[in-house]
């Protein structure tokens, strides 16, 4: 569903760019305060999208949103839990997120993206967001340095000045924004790529363990694969590794993946009863960040700000959360008339110690870290790692586990380092994101 623009009486005090997580959860909460909000998305929904597991930090944003009874009323696979199969096989006890944090945000769900987002931009509209599918942003409108709004092209060719007070960019990985200020460092340490596909009738654990994800690590130690159930019967399986291995002296997406499993026995026996159901997905260059998160009139949330490596399945968290937070600093500019990079991007510092957080968790199962040496060994901070994995990324009292994890490391053995560590010249290098849909596939 399209909202006409004749519609359209007012200018907007708003225009958010893209109709993803990150952008129906921006728009939502800012109409929810009586603000007009425009919302303009390129493509038509339901449409493909990857990121298929939340972490129950998604929770309360999710509340805020009103979008907890449509979850409990959907199709969706219930999760309860993440765990981890080390390269020999050997699965670790579950992290059931219920026994570290007793509350009904200890249960999340797996959801299939297309159906996911459709809800989401549903619900936007439903809180006074008028959303317009089909539409391309062709660029933003500028007065000095100050955003004033975009120019919008639709379908039928014909094209339109938008002004608003503030400009949301919610693009995903294109980054409209981030191309044209040109802020973009890719992470030197976490250069993944992934290929993945969706399987039918594959392996499916029962009763509280039927929705968890898993995480198994490749035999060779590259990389790992997810294992995700989704409803209907199938599940998602993807290989993550490094670009080089994966796309470089192959031959080919699917026989890179097969070759892939092959070599991984714990994923090889839990699709060899299934049927593979599409064709091979890939995308590329995974982690990056901008170097800001608002200039004067604009924001950026959600992958059009930056996308972290899916291992612990934080992508959704971080789109909800930018989403939330960078709503919260638009009403209050637009309450007090100050819609400056400085008001606008108040809660950068506390989101990118949040993605920091994250990230070096993730820098750390690629270290080849033991979590369960760990949690063995410090078996008081089991339930702060598990703070993590749930996303609970946003406050220094997780911080208790970084000294002992560095304790653990051998000798001269360097743990990983900051968000932006590398050569001017590395952080400079200009690369493509890619994401291939095999012919013929429908959501």
């Amino acid at each position: 569903m399209t909202t006409p623009a004749s519609q359209s009486t007012q200018a907007p005090d708003v225009v958010v760019i893209g109709g993803g997580p990150a952008g129906s959860t921006v728009s939502a909460l800012i109409a929810q305060q009586g603000y007009r909000v425009q919302l303009f998305e390129r493509e038509h929904f339901p449409r493909f999208h990857i990121g298929e597991s939340l972490i129950p930090e998604t929770y309360w944003v999710l509340k805020r949103l009103g979008m907890l009874e449509k979850l409990g009323q959907s199709r969706f696979v219930k999760k309860y839990s993440v765990q981890f199969v080390n390269a020999s096989g050997k699965q670790s006890a579950p992290f059931y997120f219920w026994d570290n944090k007793p509350h009904e945000c200890s249960q999340t769900w797996q959801v299939v993206r297309s159906e996911f987002d459709q809800m989401m931009l549903d619900n936007a509209r439903e809180h006074g967001v008028e959303a317009h599918e089909g539409v391309r942003v062709r660029e933003l409108c500028m007065e000095g340095a100050r955003a004033v709004g975009v120019k919008v092209q639709r379908e039928d060719g014909s094209e339109q000045e938008v002004r608003a007070r503030v400009v949301v960019d919610a693009s995903g990985q294109s980054g409209l924004l981030q191309q044209k200020f040109k802020l973009r460092i890719w992470d030197p340490l976490l250069d993944k790529g992934a290929i993945w596909t969706y399987w039918e009738g594959a392996y499916r654990d029962v009763g509280r363990d039927e929705g968890a994800t898993l995480v198994l690590q490749t035999a060779d130690r590259k990389g790992w694969f997810w294992y995700i159930p989704l409803h209907d019967d199938r599940v998602s399986v993807g290989v993550v590794a490094p670009f080089d291995h994966l796309f470089k002296n192959r031959n080919g997406n699917e026989q890179t993946y097969t070759e892939e499993v092959e070599a991984c026995p714990a994923v090889k026996e839990r699709v060899s009863r299934g049927r593979r159901v599409t064709g091979y997905f890939a995308t590329r260059d995974y982690s990056y960040r901008a170097t800001q998160v608002a200039g004067d009139g604009w924001v950026l949330v959600g992958d059009a700000f930056g996308f972290l490596d899916p291992l612990y399945s934080s992508g959704v968290l971080l789109a909800l959360r930018s989403g939330e937070m960078a709503a919260d600093a638009i009403v209050d500019g637009l309450r007090r008339g100050d819609v400056s990079a400085a008001q606008l991007g108040r809660w950068g510092p506390v989101f990118n110690a949040g993605v920091d957080r994250m990230r070096r968790l993730v820098c750390e199962y690629y270290e080849g870290f033991s979590f369960g040496q760990f949690v063995r060994a410090h078996p008081a901070l089991r339930g702060t790692v598990t703070d993590l994995l749930i996303g609970d990324l946003f406050t220094d009292r997780v911080d208790t586990v970084w000294r002992p994890m560095e304790a653990m490391y051998p000798e001269g053995k360097r743990p990983p380092g900051p968000w932006n560590e590398g050569t001017p010249a590395e952080l400079a290098t200009n690369k493509t994101n890619e994401l291939r849909l095999p012919e013929g596939y429908r959501p």
